[in-house]
């Protein structure tokens, strides 16, 4: 279960819009008894997570470079003997990790899952987009 800003902050957004997402029924949650928060099922977030994925318009993109640890939710886990390939939601950006099966057995990857993918590569390109 997450709370409302742990939800904004996986799903790259504010709180408030998770609030107007669940308040017009767009996205479920659960409300606690005692101190009447709003909780989402880390299930129903993942689910939720993938209809918001889009790739970036990189013409939209101005003199940012990505840093290389990006908080967000598994959306999907496929797991075979070997291998397991992890799909991860950020914000607006999915991620896919291959990933030995010990691993992601180790750390209980499963849908709704909260994690932090760090991504290492020999080659990042940083590009600006042409004026328009």
């Amino acid at each position: 279960m997450y709370k409302v800003g742990d939800a904004a902050t996986l799903l790259g957004v504010s709180p408030d819009t998770v609030r107007r997402w669940v308040d017009s029924g767009r996205l479920a949650s659960q409300q606690t008894t005692s101190s009447r928060r709003r909780l989402i099922d880390g299930q129903e977030l993942a689910r939720f997570a993938e209809t918001l994925a889009a790739a970036p318009n990189a013409a939209t993109v101005a003199s940012e470079s990505t840093r290389n640890r990006l908080t967000g939710i598994v959306t999907k886990v496929v797991r075979d003997k070997v291998m397991a390939q992890v799909e991860i939601q950020a914000g607006p950006y999915r991620m896919v990790s291959l990933i030995s099966r010990e691993a992601a057995d180790e750390l209980g990857l499963a849908p709704g899952v909260s994690v932090v993918a760090a991504v290492k590569a020999t080659n990042v390109t940083v590009e600006l987009p042409s004026s328009p």
